[in-house]
């Protein structure tokens, strides 16, 4: 019965850490948006996430193994509930008409001004600069 209770605890106890590891994922790219600085706000994050998940795996697991795997349990079961309530809240934020641009690469020219179809090499939008577009002119 007791060591029922540890599990529990350590996989409570992933879930916690998953949560504080994920969620703080999710809101350091969405800050990262604004930010003038991305790639030091994404290395900090990083570097504080993962302190505090393997800090809380290291106290959890009390130099038990069956402890470590409940809570990485745990962790893995907040991994897939943060990532469930981030796409529904990406869901009501996104309208229908930018997904189905972003789903569809044919309808969007990229910044290196290519236009990429299926099954097709890119074709240069702008000034031709094949041999058949010289020689036609």
């Amino acid at each position: 019965m007791n060591d029922l209770v540890n599990l529990t605890f350590a996989c409570l106890a992933g879930k916690l850490l998953g949560f504080i590891f994920f969620g703080g994922l999710c809101w350091i790219v969405r800050k990262c948006m604004t930010t003038p600085n991305p790639a030091l706000w994404l290395l900090g994050s990083a570097l504080i996430r993962m302190s505090v998940t393997l800090t809380g795996f290291y106290f959890v697991s009390n130099g038990q193994w069956q402890r470590i795997l409940a809570c990485l349990v745990g962790f893995m079961i907040a991994r897939l509930m943060v990532t469930w309530l981030t796409q529904s809240l990406g869901d009501n934020q996104t309208s229908n008409e930018s997904r189905q641009d972003f789903r569809h690469p044919e309808n969007a020219e990229t910044l290196d001004g290519f236009r990429y179809e299926e099954n097709e090499s890119p074709h240069f939008i702008g000034r031709e600069l094949s041999k058949e577009a010289n020689h036609a002119s």
